[in-house]
């Protein structure tokens, strides 16, 4: 990733996209207010910005999914109308989402080919499709065997699927959103050779990101928007995380990180040689132990499908466990309810807020008290006490910082960083002696960041003891003071924070041992 950036340099720089004065208008939101973003042949193109900048509406308007109010969009400097993704991708423009979109059942071959007319009528030409596919995987280093099934594959080669079933539709243009989440470092790096070598090809592409330092190490020019206007376009060179930081929020932003040692106390959660089963039926915890002290914070590395879910589901009692034990404030919670655990002081910040934090159509308010709101302060003899919880939720929302029309407000309407303050606010007003945070930044800006990170270090301030569960590398580093590492549902190895070498993480997140 260190490599310097050369794209575009010493030769003719072609407008590939143009969008000029884009404006696009929701039920009492400006989402797009007169965006000008424009992509040169040949460049990584940066868009950054907050939840709710604006960024996923702009580039669904590119990709055909939603229609603007007003402005106008060139390709090649032809004006276009995309009316919908199969427009898209007729004018070689390619979205490479954040959940693939990959059938698992199928080949990597039959992926590629689905939707796709068959010299042979009906009967689909793999052997061609293959052939093709191998040539593409060869050219731009998306090593892939065509005949293996979608299920078979690690995190990274399905990316590579999905990237390499754009180039063989023709695609040019790439809209890749945060494309590196749910990478190793070892597949981070083979993912930005990977682009390299694209954009010497002469393709473009636009890439959404929250991870600053992938920006300043992989991008040319950078696009920011915040609150639904384009703030500026610049050249990467020069600018640091900080000067990107800045732009985004209108503000400086540092994130915090652990700076002290541990004050570390009691046991308060402990695993022992825990098993549980996927929702296949098939192994996903394979004997897992491990111990978190009050006062510290225990990072859970690994890559996304290696059993981080499952570990967090079966301590929140969420999920069974087959074999093992549990153990919370030295009492055995194998097999407990998630309220018999919330009355021994666990809180949970679940990695589906949308699906497992908040229920959407309940109001902010009623979000904030949901755990408690069959207790005092907040009911009396079965009736919630309205003005009590709108002066509590008020309280909390003025010392969270959550963005919000008003606390009566639809809580599935906020951006997703307020949707999380949300599920903070309601998880750490309790002061918990457990907490257990999954993937508590995913898809949250940078603002929201460092408010997260903050909160995290004050209740490990307090005496908490928190299971931190990322895929974000930086994220675990930064923040915990030892560091588990998970591969299929084991744990390859604990390490101390200055224990924890980058390219040693890595290597175990992969499976590997180091002699």
């Amino acid at each position: 990733m260190s490599e310097p950036r050369t794209m575009g340099l010493g030769r003719q720089k072609i407008v590939h996209l143009e969008m000029r004065g884009i404006t696009k208008i929701f039920p009492g939101v400006v989402a797009n207010d007169r965006v000008d973003f424009d992509v040169h042949e040949g460049e990584v193109h940066a868009l950054l910005g907050e939840n709710g900048a604006g960024k996923s509406t702009l580039m669904k308007i590119l990709y055909g999914l939603y229609e603007p109010n007003e402005g106008e969009i060139r390709i090649n400097g032809q004006p276009v109308r995309i009316k919908s993704p199969k427009e898209a991708i007729a004018l070689g423009i390619g979205m490479i989402h954040q959940h693939f979109m990959l059938v698992d059942t199928l080949t990597v071959a039959e992926n590629i080919a689905l939707g796709l007319p068959s010299s042979r009528g009906f009967v689909t030409d793999l052997d061609r499709v293959s052939k093709r596919t191998l040539e593409l995987a060869e050219r731009y280093g998306l090593h892939v065997d065509p005949g293996a099934y979608i299920w078979q594959l690690s995190v990274g080669q399905r990316q590579r699927v999905e990237i390499l079933k754009a180039l063989y539709r023709g695609a040019d243009l790439f809209i890749l959103d945060e494309p590196t989440a749910v990478l190793t470092p070892q597949e981070v790096d083979e993912f930005m050779g990977t682009m390299r070598q694209m954009t010497r090809e002469r393709h473009s592409i636009i890439f959404i990101t929250h991870k600053l330092h992938e920006v300043i190490a992989t991008c040319d020019r950078v696009t920011v928007l915040r609150n639904g206007r384009r703030i500026d376009s610049r050249p990467v060179a020069g600018c640091t995380k900080l000067d990107l930081a800045r732009l985004m929020v209108g503000h400086d932003i540092v994130l915090p990180k652990i700076t002290s040692a541990p004050q570390r106390g009691e046991m308060r959660l402990e695993l022992q040689d825990v098993h549980a089963l996927s929702e296949r039926g098939s192994p996903a915890l394979r004997g897992v132990s491990l111990q978190v002290q009050a006062g510290e914070i225990v990072g859970i590395a690994g890559v996304s499908g290696n059993g981080q879910s499952e570990l967090a589901e079966v301590i929140t009692g969420l999920r069974k466990v087959t074999r093992g034990k549990i153990l919370v404030n030295g009492q055995d919670t194998t097999g407990k309810l998630p309220g018999e655990l919330l009355q021994i002081g666990m809180a949970y910040i679940p990695e589906e807020r949308m699906r497992d934090g908040i229920i959407s159509d309940f109001t902010v308010s009623e979000n904030i008290i949901l755990r408690n709101h069959n207790q005092t302060p907040y009911a009396r003899h079965g009736f919630l006490l309205h003005r009590i919880i709108r002066e509590v939720a008020d309280r909390l929302i003025r010392m969270f910082d959550i963005r919000t029309p008003s606390p009566t407000t639809p809580a599935g309407n906020l951006s997703g960083g307020n949707i999380q303050k949300v599920v903070l606010v309601r998880e750490l007003s309790r002061a918990p002696k457990v907490l257990i945070a999954a993937q508590p930044t995913r898809g949250v800006d940078i603002g929201a960041i460092e408010f997260i990170h903050k909160n995290l270090l004050e209740q490990r301030a307090a005496g908490a003891a928190i299971l931190l569960i990322s895929e974000d590398l930086d994220e675990i580093l930064s923040l915990s003071d030892r560091v588990a590492v998970m591969y299929e549902g084991q744990i390859m190895a604990v390490l101390e924070n200055k224990d924890a070498e980058r390219g040693l993480v890595g290597l175990l997140m992969a499976g590997v041992r180091p002699e």
